[in-house]
């Protein structure tokens, strides 16, 4: 019996010393690692008068350009979104990718589950309208204004697009699957926005059934939208490395440049 309970103590012990190291590596993640305020270039004011940043991608040339919302994964505001948000600009689109986490990243899992769970998505959607604000006013770009995220940041995406009645063009990669069409907000009015979603056959995060539950409800609410589901990929497919290679990210990404140019540029 002595040596039972030696073991089991000896295990309790493990557990907590696991919990309290992952507990400790969490916090070093998301307050010691790199900030989002790294990659930002400009800022503007929240309604609670906190200071916003954003990375801010101009196309080149001169005159007045459609804009883009471009919103980041559960990592928070990174190097890669960057990438793609000059990406995009370098096909003729003003592009905002605004911090929604407030300066938080991570690069580990644990600190991106921790930052995912405790976000305040009121706060969120707040934010997500001053940056639309600052982007609209913004001297470089006409009235032709899209969003576009990615995971975490294709919630955001479609959460703008219920909130936000001047948006004109939404996109959801691997990000919201939301089936009750009495939530839908501004995609209900008269003259909503054409919503995309781009999605992952083996996403064992957004089952194939939720991505048509998804659709089944767009088209019941009367929304112009089309929803691709890619054979064989997994979560998070659409990456800097991967549209620049033949294969479902490229596909994927031309199907945003189509979309954005169909309803951005040429509407």
């Amino acid at each position: 019996m002595k040596l039972f309970l030696r073991i089991i103590g000896g295990l309790v012990l493990i557990i907590v010393v696991l919990i309290i190291a992952l507990v400790g590596f969490t916090a070093w993640d998301i307050n010691a690692g790199v900030s989002a305020t790294d990659f930002t270039n400009v800022s503007y004011e929240a309604d609670d008068g906190t200071t916003l940043n954003a990375y801010l991608a101009m196309p080149e040339g001169e005159g007045t350009f459609p804009a883009v919302l471009m919103v980041h994964e559960w990592w928070g505001l990174n190097a890669e979104i960057v990438e793609l948000a000059d990406e995009l600009a370098a096909e003729g689109y003003v592009v905002l990718a605004p911090d929604t986490y407030r300066g938080k990243t991570a690069w580990s899992i644990p600190g991106a589950l921790y930052l995912r769970i405790n976000v305040d998505m009121e706060r969120v959607d707040s934010d997500m309208l001053a940056a639309y604000d600052y982007l609209a006013n913004l001297p470089e770009t006409t009235d032709s204004i899209g969003v576009v995220g990615f995971c975490y940041g294709g919630d955001v995406a479609f959460n703008h697009g219920i909130a936000n009645p001047e948006i004109d063009a939404v996109i959801n990669l691997y990000g919201s699957t939301l089936a009750d069409t009495s939530m839908f907000g501004a995609l209900l009015d008269e003259d909503a926005p054409p919503v995309l979603g781009i999605f992952g056959e083996i996403d064992t995060s957004i089952p194939v059934e939720e991505v048509n539950a998804h659709e089944s409800a767009l088209n019941e609410a009367g929304l112009e939208n089309t929803v691709t589901i890619y054979d064989g990929m997994n979560h998070a497919f659409v990456t800097p490395d991967g549209i620049h290679e033949p294969g479902a990210a490229q596909d994927a990404w031309n199907q945003i440049l189509t979309f954005f140019d169909t309803h951005l540029r040429a509407g």
